[in-house]
């Protein structure tokens, strides 16, 4: 039981920083963006990258406990 609420914890933490980094990335420069007529697509590729870095440096620490 005690091992289910520290994975919640840890779940709800990676949730909110996800959810900080993209308020605050955005739009980076060197994401995608096309606008065609009134077709549009965005792609946020460099932010897509320093999340994955962020979350790859969390579950490396939360690894070594």
């Amino acid at each position: 039981m005690i091992e289910m609420s520290k994975v919640l914890i840890t779940l709800g933490i990676v949730l909110l920083v996800v959810g900080l980094s993209l308020r605050f990335f955005g739009k980076l420069p060197g994401d995608i963006f096309v606008k065609k007529g009134n077709v549009s697509f965005y792609f946020p590729i460099v932010t897509c990258i320093i999340i994955s870095v962020i979350l790859s440096l969390i579950f490396s620490i939360i690894g070594r406990k």
